[in-house]
């Protein structure tokens, strides 16, 4: 009888110790889901392929540039009526001409999540420059070239946006206001209106970007990410020619994506998202 009881005791200590653990595992807080980010933040700081695959992209929107400039029917705007107008291009900034890894890295170390302490990176001034950036827009600079940087940083970092570009010797027009921030003339994240005002007295060379949303307008970005695909397959005569695309393995609307840009998702629902995205392809 006692032996008895003393199995039904272990057994249910058992049981319980089983469910604590799983809760621990099921439970996610944000510190969890920034350690899962750690590889793709290494990567983009420490990879010499991603070195590699920054100075081939920049070198071949240089090339494309020369192109450009030869053609005067040339345009990175579908559609756009190019007659008399002056070259220009268009570019992001964040993790396409300015590096903020180390922010993406200071989150991981202190479990905290954007936008907690972006501002305040952000007026630090202390950004690196995206590898190849600056010899590509100090060379479009030199031809002539207006530079428009169209960034979804808020106007509140507009001037340390251009203090940390100019700490980088990266070119800006000291004359006209090519630094086009969001939150400006009420402009929120979708770029096209930007660009369309660019369009306006500009004809667009090339186009640069970290983010599908760089390219082409939000109703095209904000998608499933098969959607999205659909989207670059619709425009693949542009890839490579007039529209560059820098890798940002790090963050970007393709995450948004998968939780269908719904940013109040709790930790664990989050993480449910990504494991179900997954595809393990096994019979």
């Amino acid at each position: 009888m006692k032996a008895r009881l003393w199995q039904s005791l272990f057994l249910l200590n058992s049981l319980i110790t089983t469910e604590i653990i799983f809760a621990e595992i099921a439970k996610k807080d944000i510190s969890d889901l920034k350690e899962q980010n750690i590889m793709s933040v290494l990567y983009q700081q420490t990879a010499a392929e991603r070195l590699a695959g920054s100075f081939q992209t920049f070198r071949s929107a240089k090339q494309a540039l020369d192109n450009a400039l030869a053609d005067s029917s040339w345009s990175a705007l579908p559609g756009q009526d190019v007659k008399g107008k002056r070259p220009a291009i268009i570019v992001d900034v964040d993790e396409t001409v300015l590096d903020n890894t180390a922010y993406e890295a200071r989150m991981i170390l202190d479990g905290t999540k954007y936008p907690e302490g972006w501002i305040n990176w952000g007026k630090e001034a202390v950004a690196t420059e995206v590898p190849g950036a600056k010899d590509f827009l100090n060379y479009a600079a030199s031809k002539g070239v207006t530079i428009f940087y169209v960034t979804n940083r808020v106007i509140e970092l507009k001037e340390s946006t251009k203090k940390n570009l100019t700490k980088l010797d990266i070119p800006w027009d000291q004359d006209i206001d090519t630094v086009l921030m969001r939150g400006e003339n009420n402009w929120d994240s979708n770029k096209g209106p930007r660009r369309e005002l660019i369009g306006e007295k500009y004809r667009v060379l090339l186009m640069v970007g970290d983010n599908l949303g760089d390219f082409v307008d939000a109703k095209d970005n904000n998608l499933s990410p098969e959607k999205r695909k659909e989207i670059v397959r619709a425009y693949s005569d542009y890839w490579g020619v007039k529209w560059f695309m820098i890798q940002n393995i790090a963050y970007g609307d393709w995450e948004g994506a998968l939780y269908n840009f719904d940013y109040s998702l709790s930790p664990d629902e989050v993480n449910n998202a990504r494991l179900e995205n997954l595809k393990p392809l096994r019979q």
